[in-house]
């Protein structure tokens, strides 16, 4: 029998996760697992009380044709990674791998080159996290270093996935 790889584990998880997010442009889910245990999960969704874009029935960023990656202030959503981090203790947070999956609502495939926005790096570097893995392909993931992020600077201004 063979069994698949823990990152590829708690990425199906998080492809579960996003089933639950309710942007009509791309969903994502997060998750953070430190030893090996989940201790926060988040989507893509409105804040707590307020209405969906599934519920309104359409995105204002797709409305206005905003590029992807800019404008996050027109969107009614949390973002999945924001999501997974209030939902946590810092001090739980605090040298943790955070798992990343999104997917374009339009065709269903994964978000090609997803990425934290430039806001959710900062959120995800105050939270102690120290790896990012994110999910490229059914089987294929990428693991960044949440250092490279601090050493790099200016990476923390360039644009997101959603």
């Amino acid at each position: 029998m063979e069994r698949i790889d823990k990152n590829n584990y708690y990425l199906d998880i998080c492809s579960t996760i996003l089933e639950r997010g309710t942007c009509l442009r791309r969903n994502f889910a997060a998750i953070i697992v430190k030893n090996d245990e989940i201790i926060a999960t988040g989507y893509s969704g409105a804040p707590r009380g307020r209405k969906n874009c599934c519920n309104i029935g359409y995105c204002r960023r797709e409305e206005l044709n905003v590029p992807r990656g800019t404008r996050y202030e027109l969107c009614r959503s949390v973002h999945a990674e924001q999501n997974a981090i209030i939902s946590a203790r810092r001090q739980d947070m605090i040298g943790a791998t955070m798992y990343l999956v999104g997917k374009e609502q339009s065709t269903g495939e994964l978000v090609k080159n997803a990425s934290p926005c430039a806001l959710c790096k900062r959120f995800i570097i105050n939270a102690g996290i120290d790896r990012v893995v994110i999910r490229d392909t059914r089987y294929e993931y990428r693991a960044i270093e949440v250092q490279h992020w601090i050493d790099n600077d200016d990476s923390l201004t360039g644009d997101g996935a959603y």
